[in-house]
């Protein structure tokens, strides 16, 4: 029992100086980054939690920007790939190089590509074939890559903000199904309100960034990110994570829309990545343990990209949106 209360113990000052240190993260990123702050967190919730996210929304609304300041506050090595159609695997992994030595001797040499940096932007992932959108998605998954049988391991953390734009899709290859499963969240981008809009038109057009620092660095990361895991989760939590998740599959929901406008529900996974993505929200928002309030927020960032609604000819259905945030409110 003893040891029990030392190690709750451990993991309140844990939290408690995280919270100040994320705290200072989001202060960071706000100097680059205005009226986000949905995004940034759901962005900041991707990474401590060791995921990966896709970022959707039109070109303009800051999302480069936000790799950027978010590679700088948490002290992350930070690259950014522009995808186009003729990209090739060999341009984001790397590729051997013929060395000529000054005795004669030919040797390989593997170069590596800019996928070897801690936090990478996949700028318009949907533009580049499926081959290259594979070789990403592969080392996202396994956090390494195979050159000519050789393994080469990705820096420690790993992690990729990949960005689509909604609007624009002639000439695009979208992501299937089963790859879209490799990032943790989906968060959308929308357009600022009013007054973060008059203020990005009046301190971003004056000539004077205000400079983002670091706030954490790598290792610090990777404790927190351990810290999440072991962040407890009550009862009432997990039993609504289960619920959410079974209730959107029409195999085993008892909601007659879901059996009506559901054509597939999400795997095991999605209840994976929301457990995560909650504690990981509980600790932005200094708590120490996820709420009800967590799983609703984050049911639709998590759920969304592991989903897809039937064609409905009467155009009358809920789309797949509201129907998550509603089954989410239900179980909750």
């Amino acid at each position: 029992m003893a040891d029990t209360e030392q190690v709750s113990d451990a993991i309140v000052a844990e939290a408690e100086a995280a919270a100040e240190t994320l705290a200072q993260v989001k202060a960071e990123i706000a100097k680059a980054v205005f009226g986000q702050d949905r995004v940034v967190e759901l962005s900041l919730a991707a990474v401590l939690a060791g995921g990966h996210a896709l970022l959707i929304g039109a070109p303009g609304l800051a999302k480069t920007r936000l790799v950027e300041a978010m590679g700088t506050a948490l002290g992350l090595a930070n690259q950014r790939i522009q995808f186009t159609p003729d990209l090739m695997p060999s341009d984001i992994i790397g590729s051997e190089v013929l060395d000529e030595s000054p005795s004669g001797q030919r040797t390989f040499r593997f170069l590596k590509g800019p996928i070897f940096t801690q936090l990478l932007m996949a700028d318009e992932i949907n533009r580049a074939s499926p081959r290259t959108q594979s070789a990403l998605l592969q080392a996202m998954q396994e956090r390494h890559v195979t050159v000519a049988g050789v393994r080469h391991d990705l820096p420690a953390p790993f992690h990729v903000l990949a960005t689509q734009n909604p609007i624009e899709q002639e000439g695009t290859y979208p992501l299937p199904e089963a790859q879209l499963d490799r990032f943790l969240l989906k968060i959308d981008v929308q357009y600022p309100d009013l007054d973060t809009e008059r203020r990005i038109l009046i301190e971003t057009t004056t000539g004077e960034d205000n400079i983002v620092r670091p706030a954490l660095d790598a290792e610090r990361l990777i404790a927190l990110q351990s810290l999440v895991r072991r962040m407890p989760v009550g009862e009432k939590i997990v039993s609504t994570i289960l619920a959410l998740v079974r209730d959107a599959r029409p195999e085993q929901t008892s909601d007659e829309r879901v059996k009506r406008l559901v054509d597939w529900g999400p795997s095991p996974r999605a209840g994976q990545a929301l457990m995560l993505a909650a504690r990981s929200r509980a600790l932005l928002r200094g708590r120490l343990a996820p709420s009800i309030e967590d799983v609703e927020a984050l049911a639709e960032p998590c759920l969304g990209h592991r989903m897809a609604m039937r064609y409905d000819p009467t155009g009358e259905a809920p789309n797949l949106t509201d129907l998550i945030n509603d089954l989410a409110r239900n179980v909750g």
